[in-house]
């Protein structure tokens, strides 16, 4: 039986640390934490949108009188699950890297809200964010609430007595992803650096930093750890990201290096392995980073394109499910 039950809503885990989890973790399902001392308290994350992060201050707020004024918040990265609830933290420091203040600026609320207003209009990315999203999310009303405060590799934080440490090790999701290490509570707070039970997605890269990242986090002396996606977790969740990792990475190289298109690589490599994961269209995103990556390519990849081949490639997998 896990440690820690993967129920929707508050965790306790101890010493004045919190976690905040949404079943399934699949897209725009994600995690937040929360960290206390006193009367003191700093927010790590915001949620998808204004309802499902206003249920989650109201939970805390109700578990944790110092919650009932959020003093910090830190955005683990640029994502929309992580940041669109900021508006809600009002008058609290908001801290992130100075590459998830820059991406931030660049997809804001805003537009998300009028290309699912009028996804119709934007072409297969938008049709399959409204396949994703709607329904599920509203981000009509959503305000664009950047960072108050950038640092750019390493920020000491004070909450109360406690030391909270901020460590960018961007890029590897998107270009500036933070963890939270709380040394003292031994917990860390992951963001999107770490998903347990569903494939990730590499949105800058390399990939081979990630992997670093995962050594990191386990040359730290942590027993507690919060994803920004799945259940709560320890080292092992760890090492099973970093296998995966290492497994795609030698599997993708053994196609590039035949003349594999990236595309039909995605399809080649077997994920039997992780067969319990969702979202393993992801590995689209995923093969395209580590062949940009294998090509020694500095560019970005086109978040649009990459969204619609996902798309394309989930009816692919219905299609021989329902076939099965």
């Amino acid at each position: 039986m896990a440690k820690w039950q993967y129920t929707k809503g508050l965790h306790d885990l101890g010493s004045g640390c919190y976690a905040w989890l949404q079943p399934n973790g699949g897209w725009g399902y994600s995690n937040s934490g929360l960290v206390v001392d006193g009367n003191e308290t700093l927010l790590v994350d915001t949620l998808m949108d204004l309802e499902h992060t206003r249920e989650m201050l109201e939970g805390y707020r109700s578990a944790v009188p110092a919650a009932k004024s959020i003093g910090m918040l830190v955005n683990t990265h640029s994502n929309g699950d992580h940041t669109y609830g900021n508006q809600l933290v009002e008058g609290a420091r908001i801290v992130a890297s100075r590459q998830c203040a820059e991406e931030m600026a660049q997809w804001r609320p805003e537009k998300r809200a009028e290309m699912m207003r009028n996804w119709q209009a934007h072409g297969p990315a938008a049709a399959a964010w409204h396949e994703l999203y709607h329904g599920r999310f509203d981000f009509e009303g959503v305000v664009y609430t950047p960072p108050t405060e950038v640092f750019d590799r390493e920020l000491n934080l004070k909450v109360g007595s406690k030391e909270v440490q901020l460590v960018n090790v961007g890029p590897a999701h998107t270009r500036g992803d933070v963890l939270v290490h709380v040394p003292g509570d031994r917990t860390v707070f992951t963001g999107d650096i770490l998903f347990i039970g569903g494939h990730p997605a590499v949105w800058a890269g390399p990939v081979s930093n990630w992997i670093r990242a995962c050594d990191l986090i386990l040359s730290w002396d942590v027993e507690t750890i919060v994803p920004g996606h799945g259940p709560v977790t320890d080292k092992n969740g760890v090492i099973a990201l970093k296998r995966y990792f290492e497994y795609l990475t030698v599997e993708a190289r053994e196609r590039f290096d035949a003349g594999m298109d990236e595309n039909d690589a995605a399809r080649d490599i077997s994920l039997d392995a992780f067969g319990s994961w969702i979202d393993s269209e992801r590995i689209v995103v995923n093969v395209n980073a580590l062949y940009r990556e294998f090509s020694g390519s500095n560019a970005n990849p086109n978040t649009m394109t990459m969204h619609a081949r996902m798309a394309e490639l989930r009816k692919e997998r219905r299609g021989w499910r329902a076939k099965s």
